[in-house]
């Protein structure tokens, strides 16, 4: 007897192409130090972006280990709403200035 594990769910049409890329990608502490830094050059990352958008589950260890190597990234406390709308406080990391 052949078990099809698929049987009664719809097949799935493919990846979504952050999720791809993500899986791509090197999870270690530096690269994820890597990730976390080149956004906040972009723009202040909350701990659910950077949870959400670079696979980063445990931002804060890694902010510090940032402003440990000279960063200055302050932290400003925000609401904000996951992606099933449930509001959490937040922190809103802002990069300030590299390495002194």
């Amino acid at each position: 007897m052949t078990v099809r594990r698929n049987e009664g769910r719809p097949a799935a049409t493919g990846t979504a192409p952050n999720q791809s890329k993500l899986r791509q990608q090197d999870n270690s502490t530096e690269a994820q130090r890597q990730r976390l830094l080149a956004a906040l050059r972009r723009r202040p990352v909350t701990t659910i972006e950077a949870r959400r958008d670079l696979d980063i589950m445990a931002p804060a260890p890694r902010i510090f280990e940032l402003r440990q190597r000279g960063f200055q990234i302050v932290t400003i406390w925000a609401h904000q709403a996951t992606d099933c709308g449930r509001e959490h406080r937040v922190a809103r990391y802002v990069l300030i200035k590299g390495p002194v």
